[in-house]
């Protein structure tokens, strides 16, 4: 028994100098589940507050005034003043707002009538938050009969005002239409940086670079062989999900498909460049592998807009949700898809994305240098 003992206390005595003497494994074990935390726990939220709302006031008298007044009283609508539905229209395209409440010209007429109407027009990509969003709009301006019984107003006066509600660029009302185009980004990005990462780590590891090293070839040569395969190997899996996103999941294209096609090639030299960079730093299989994990996989899943609108974290997440290629990938696709060519947004996108393409490949380049360490 006490032979036991003496083993035991050896072996866990190695293990733990071994540990100590790991930092990936140190980082590993204390970093990632306090990164898991903090992503899941401020990152995820389902909530739906200070929804930015435009209100169209075609008619400006108080009646109508009085009618939306509920929009302003409510902590979960932000309300847009504007005077014309063109303007509201191009900002729910550009998705700036989530909605439109259009107050019409002869509001106060037909209110006298008895039949008067209140348009409700809501931005339906996001199938959960657009139905939210629409609750609440509704709440807020049917809060205006309840004014009028709480200063004891006759029965006939209450109610009058109907409200009409519609989707836009989500008639079919499902979170299918939402989400398959944000998987998209998911699979391009483990392909372009978790599998671009894994293999050229195993490459350093094996020293099969470092053999291509004292060759005549120069790094970029190198680079350029490495991306090319990875880069073919993500337009395949972008054509299978586009191809199961139109015939599998009948999710409508409304924008231009050679335009979606170029933006994602665009996406798949940052999501290579990512996995280059990665490589080149860790030179490590596993490490490389929890690193890729960390900086693109999780981040994309969690923080790009993918599962909720990053308008409802805190600031803090928010930034950091931005700075993420993947983010703006997210938003170009699901636009093309549903929306259509919103060109302000598109070349918006393009442009950042464009920068990450230059700067990480510009990286992995002064990283990939011919000399052994």
């Amino acid at each position: 028994m006490s032979g036991f003992r003496t083993r035991l206390a050896a072996l866990t005595r190695k293990e733990t100098r071994q540990l100590l003497r790991d930092p990936s494994s140190i980082a590993i074990g204390v970093l990632l589940p306090i990164i898991l935390i903090l992503i899941f726990g401020f990152g995820l939220s389902l909530d739906v507050k200070n929804a930015p709302l435009a209100v169209v006031m075609e008619d400006s008298s108080p009646t109508a005034m009085e009618a939306v007044a509920g929009l302003h009283l409510t902590p979960y609508i932000s309300p847009v003043m504007l005077g014309s539905m063109h303007d509201a229209e191009r900002l729910m395209r550009e998705r700036r707002v989530d909605g439109i409440v259009r107050v019409p010209g002869d509001f106060s007429r037909r209110l006298a009538a008895g039949d008067a109407r209140i348009q409700v027009l809501v931005h339906g990509a996001d199938a959960g938050r657009a139905s939210i969003v629409l609750r609440y709009a509704t709440a807020a301006l049917q809060q205006n009969a309840q004014r009028q019984a709480d200063r004891g107003q006759p029965a006939a006066a209450i109610g009058r005002v109907s409200v009409e509600q519609r989707l836009w660029f989500n008639t079919a009302n499902t979170s299918t239409w939402y989400l398959v185009p944000g998987l998209i980004v998911l699979i391009m990005t483990l392909v372009g940086a978790f599998l671009t990462a894994l293999v050229m780590a195993r490459e350093w590891e094996r020293g099969t670079l470092e053999a291509l090293f004292v060759t005549p070839v120069r790094p970029v040569e190198i680079l350029l062989a490495k991306i090319i395969p990875y880069f073919g190997v993500g337009m395949v899996g972008l054509t299978l999900c586009l191809l199961a996103a139109r015939f599998l999941f009948e999710v409508p294209m409304v924008g231009s498909l050679a335009l979606l096609v170029l933006c994602a090639m665009l996406y798949m030299l940052v999501a290579v460049g990512i996995g280059l960079v990665i490589s080149a730093v860790t030179r490590n299989q596993f490490l490389a592998s929890q690193v890729a994990l960390l900086a693109s996989f999780l981040p994309s899943l969690m923080l790009s807009g993918f599962l909720f609108d990053l308008r409802n974290v805190p600031a803090a997440v928010r930034v950091v949700g931005q700075a993420l290629p993947a983010t703006h990938f997210m938003e170009l696709i699901r636009t093309l898809f549903l929306a259509g060519d919103v060109w302000p947004l598109v070349l918006r996108n393009v442009a950042i994305l464009a920068a990450y393409a230059v700067l990480l490949l510009g990286v992995a380049r002064a990283t990939t240098r011919k000399t052994l360490d």
